[in-house]
């Protein structure tokens, strides 16, 4: 089973978007998902411990060479998610939480690079 979330139109292909794949196992212990745009998505699942749920929040936040508007709606739905859960359940947020990949680094030092004397 694949949950997904992400962009509904056709003009958008291979842009954003997050989803899980689960075994037949974790399909068994899912309680309940939610898509929350074309960055976010949570699941929660049953666990052995009675009243424990496991949450598990994937998202995919813009760079930071996005205009402000797009980050704060970001972070302000991710920080809405995050508020509705139970703090005794377990939370498991990951994802690609604002890297950016790619050939140039001008301008930016590698970890080698670093003066390990100051």
């Amino acid at each position: 089973m694949i949950l997904y979330s992400g962009h509904e139109e056709e003009d958008t292909h291979h842009t954003e978007g997050v989803a899980f794949m689960l075994s037949h196992e974790a399909q068994n212990a899912l309680i309940s998902w939610e898509a929350a745009g074309p960055r976010i998505i949570y699941a929660s699942f049953k666990t052995k411990k009675e009243n424990i749920k496991l949450n598990i929040i994937q998202c995919y936040a813009p760079t930071n060479d996005k205009d402000e508007e797009t980050n704060e709606d970001f972070y302000n739905k991710l920080q809405i998610l995050c508020d509705k859960l139970k703090e005794k359940d377990m939370t498991i947020l990951m994802g690609d939480l604002n890297a950016k990949i790619g050939s140039d680094n001008s301008g930016k030092k590698s970890w080698a690079d670093r003066d390990l004397a100051t």
